[in-house]
């Protein structure tokens, strides 16, 4: 399986994030999934494809020209499939992933996460869509959304497509379904 992972690429968080991060790749290596992921060279980011890549995984990055063009790509690609802009990479990792893994992150993430949501609501695709509520960090998401969803302008219940979990083992459950 190809696990889509949308993350932070900042360094300046909670370093637990880190070490969750870093097992997540591990895991996903130990089980035959590949990583696909934005290709930075930062953050959680950097943790996932570099665990995953020694623990002997393959990693796979979607990398927009100007994060190449920054020094910024990442060393532990496998695969490495350049694009022009954000709006290509998300499309391209929407088609290369089987599921969707959201940590902690922030705009770039957010509009990752609701783009592949958005997908789903209209059936574009049925794939898992998994976020990790590491330490509590999208607790504020999910109120928001509990309330968008209260005042009904979401369709359906958001958790049906956009599940919530909290540890790792949780995410293993859901993809081995």
């Amino acid at each position: 399986m190809k696990l889509c992972i949308f993350c932070s690429a900042n360094q300046n968080i909670d370093p637990e994030f880190f070490t969750m991060t870093e097992e997540l790749g591990r895991w996903a290596a130990r089980n035959g999934h590949s990583i696909v992921f934005g290709g930075h060279d930062a953050g959680l980011m950097h943790a996932v494809s570099k665990a995953a890549k020694e623990a002997g995984g393959q990693v796979i990055g979607v990398v927009p020209r100007k994060i190449e063009e920054m020094g910024r790509l990442s060393p532990y690609l496998d695969v490495h499939i350049p694009t022009e802009n954000l709006t290509d990479r998300k499309d391209l990792m929407m088609l290369q992933g089987d599921a969707f893994i959201i940590l902690p992150g922030g705009i770039g993430t957010l509009d990752e996460l609701f783009t592949v949501a958005a997908a789903a609501t209209l059936q574009f695709h049925q794939k898992p869509i998994i976020l990790w509520n590491m330490k509590g960090f999208w607790d504020s998401l999910i109120n928001c959304m509990d309330d968008l969803q209260q005042k009904g302008v979401i369709r359906g219940h958001w958790q049906d497509y956009i599940f919530v979990v909290s540890k790792l083992t949780e995410i293993e459950q859901k993809l081995s379904k």
